[in-house]
């Protein structure tokens, strides 16, 4: 692989993962609902370990280039977003470190499928790994193409849990005496999932209605 092209691949996938987002507002508000944020860090990289098997299986390139599935899979992230955010509001007044230590194992096996299932049927995410990762594979590299896609990709879910670690660490070291914020922190992460998963759904329906209107 091309030193230059992976410095130049690493460094854009770190600016990416350090760009606040939903990605960020599910660790942290994981981590102040359930005292621990691993299972939703772990997550949410393994929703991205799933877009890299689909990307050197070429599935990824075939669902992108498909727009009915591509807006079905977008119809269900902006759902799923939407729930998640609704069931932190629900939640909110009950963020702080003063609870017990969560201990049960369906719960972290919960957090971590919720977390897989925010990036894994993010559509950006796949949008990302099928127009981002190519760009930074060289056809004359003695590795062949679909194992230099796998590093790239492996070497993003790696970036992606190192920042949302310092994320999830940071946020619980500035909240930890202070419930009032941590309160707030986790209600504007509920905020933001509502919000990106409307903006999602507003991208899928505004053309069906702006087409519907213009047909009449």
């Amino acid at each position: 692989m091309n030193p230059e092209l992976f410095l130049a691949f690493v460094l854009v996938a770190a600016a990416l993962a350090c760009t606040p987002g939903v990605d960020w507002a599910y660790s942290i508000a994981a981590g102040l609902r359930q005292r621990s944020f691993v299972p939703a860090v772990a997550g949410l990289c393994g929703g991205y370990v799933l877009h890299t098997v689909l990307l050197v299986a070429g599935l990824a390139a075939v669902l992108a280039g498909a727009p009915g599935v591509l807006g079905w899979i977008t119809l269900a992230g902006a759902g799923y977003l939407m729930w998640l955010g609704i069931n932190t509001l629900r939640t909110w007044r009950g963020a702080s470190f003063t609870a017990r230590p969560d201990t049960d194992g369906r719960t972290r096996l919960r957090t971590f499928l919720q977390g897989m299932g925010t990036s894994g049927i993010n559509p950006k995410g796949l949008l990302f790994y099928v127009a981002l990762v190519p760009q930074f594979v060289s056809a004359e590299a003695p590795l062949p193409v679909p194992v230099q896609s796998g590093l790239l990709g492996m070497t993003f879910v790696l970036l992606a849990g190192l920042v949302y670690t310092a994320v999830a660490l940071l946020s619980r070291s500035l909240l930890q005496s202070r419930p009032g914020a941590a309160r707030a922190v986790t209600l504007a992460s509920g905020v933001i999932m509502v919000a990106l998963g409307m903006v999602l759904l507003g991208e899928q329906l505004l053309p069906v209605f702006a087409g519907a209107a213009a047909a009449g």
